[in-house]
């Protein structure tokens, strides 16, 4: 993976390589079993979203577009949850995928509320004091 500006951002990584291994996931089982797939398709969906959401804040066109984008990837990432959890009460995932897959998603999701976070706060610390046009970073 190429980073133009965040190099070695832990949101943009996690989030890039989260959504490899839900592709990976997707590919493996599609490539076994085509009875769940309108679940795959969400997950794959909802899985790469919160990568894209993370990556398009980057560039966002204000404070409140760069919130709006981490907000849009965090409801990304629950819902991402949702499926794995069916996926693993419905025995598609193991113990251990789901295991695996539920904590880096919870990390993201972790990492998500303290950047919008943080930056809501920052938000408002800069317009009790008239600042405006702060550059935003989610490192």
């Amino acid at each position: 993976m190429k980073n133009y500006k965040r190099e070695g951002s832990p949101l943009h990584v996690k989030s890039y390589a989260f959504a490899v291994r839900i592709t990976k996931m997707f590919l493996h089982f599609t490539g076994n079993d085509w009875k769940l797939m309108a679940i795959y398709k969400q997950v794959l969906k909802s899985g790469t979203s919160v990568s894209a959401n993370v990556h398009e804040s980057e560039f966002a066109q204000s404070p409140s577009d760069f919130t709006a984008k981490l907000h849009i990837a965090l409801k990304e990432a629950n819902e991402t949850m949702n499926w794995l959890n069916l996926l693993h009460d419905t025995d598609y995932l193991s113990d251990k995928e789901f295991d695996s897959m539920a904590s880096d998603c919870n990390e993201i999701i972790a990492m998500l509320v303290s950047s919008i976070n943080t930056t809501k706060k920052n938000n408002k610390k800069n317009d009790e004091y008239g600042i405006k046009g702060i550059e935003l970073s989610c490192a």
